[in-house]
């Protein structure tokens, strides 16, 4: 039976249970084997105007809360994921991700991490405008702490890994999401009604940061480096950077349109274009996140499991079928419940990656075949 409402006991919903593996006990070889014999299915669905992807995603949740402070630790579990991940059957290889919390492009205006126990790093705004934040001169992102450190576990890991496993960029943010990291969010959002001209300058110089702390990442990676990276099903086929822009649902549809979307833009365009992702219901925003200049993938969660406000599957899939644009859909559940939505995702002319977490290599089976007989029928 589908679960009809968000579990809220939960810490991490999408979260899976691995052991950690060491380096010196890692499969390279088979895993290499594994993501190279993939990778001709990334290729012929990023050439095809429509058709379908699995992927299952194995997200440890130590590294996503106080284990993302120990680039070891965080290694660790990041390779018993990708072990166990050779189990489940899916069409697009897990990687590894330097993730270092929210608020990495913030920390360029003197903004420090605040660690409570066991909790992923927090961060309080600096400032009460967009004027104020705007007349502050940042440094570049490599230059601060979470910087420096976020560039030391990509190191570490290509290093422990000698470049020879898929390693994505870390979390950087959409410029407007790092905007509420930096100001106080009431005011912000005050802002975009009474001072527009300053959030959007504001917005434009967090893009720039963005962008020069990306290629610095790119530059270390090499063939390595997976795209768009961190929650999206990524490969070296793929192109555009990845942005969390959650706070899309705070301003009207017009407004994200006029003030956010040309900094949107600026910061994925080096990287092949912007990939949006947004927690929550963004449907009612879908027509203007669909008309992003050179956008090359949306994210959105589907079911009860995944987010405590899911989107409809048939107001996303009617606003992207046809238009080349990636449906990164990902759907916690059993089989079952990833059927019922697929069944009502899809339709001709939708490029769709369905990321599933079924707990078991059986299960997921299951659902790997259902999905590819909707889809393909």
């Amino acid at each position: 039976m589908a679960q009809t409402q968000f579990n809220y006991n939960l810490a991490d919903a999408q979260a899976v249970t691995v052991k950690p593996v060491e380096p010196e006990a890692f499969p390279f070889d088979e895993y290499v084997g594994y993501a190279e014999g993939l990778r001709r299915r990334a290729r012929a669905f990023r050439l095809a105007p429509a058709g379908v992807l699995v992927y299952r995603r194995m997200r440890v949740a130590e590294v996503f809360a106080a284990g993302s402070r120990d680039m070891a630790s965080s290694l660790g579990w990041q390779l018993g994921a990708l072990a166990a991940s050779m189990e489940f059957p899916a069409d697009l290889p897990n990687f590894l991700e330097p993730w270092y919390g929210i608020g990495t492009t913030a920390s360029a205006y003197g903004s420090e991490y605040i660690w409570n126990e066991g909790q992923a790093p927090g961060m309080l705004p600096r400032f009460e405008s967009a004027a104020e934040a705007l007349a502050a001169e940042p440094v570049q992102v490599q230059q601060t702490r979470i910087g420096q450190h976020t560039l030391a576990m990509l190191d570490y890991f290509m290093e422990r890994t000698r470049g020879r496993l898929p390693i994505s960029p870390c979390d950087i943010q959409s410029p407007l999401n790092v905007a509420c990291n930096l100001v106080n969010t009431n005011n912000l959002l005050m802002d975009c009604l009474d001072d527009p001209e300053s959030v959007a300058g504001l917005l434009d110089r967090l893009a720039g940061l963005i962008v020069e702390f990306t290629r610095i990442q790119a530059r270390v990676l090499g063939p390595a480096a997976v795209w768009p990276g961190h929650g999206f099903a990524s490969s070296p086929e793929f192109t555009g950077l990845g942005q969390s822009d959650d706070n899309i649902v705070m301003v009207s549809p017009d407004m994200y349109r006029e003030l956010a979307v040309a900094a949107l833009v600026k910061a994925g365009a080096p990287f092949g274009g912007p990939v949006f992702h947004s927690c929550g219901n963004w449907g009612g925003w879908a027509h203007v996140v669909r008309d992003i200049p050179g956008l090359k993938t949306v994210d959105a969660a589907f079911g009860a499991q995944t987010d405590p406000n899911p989107n409809q599957p048939e107001t996303i899939a009617e606003a992207f079928a046809g238009t080349g644009i990636v449906l990164n859909a990902r759907i916690v559940g059993g089989v079952d419940q990833v059927e019922a939505i697929v069944r009502r995702l899809w339709r001709p002319g939708l490029k769709l990656i369905v990321v599933t977490y079924c707990p078991t290599p059986a299960e997921q089976t299951e659902a790997y075949r259902r999905i590819h007989e909707i889809c393909e029928a």
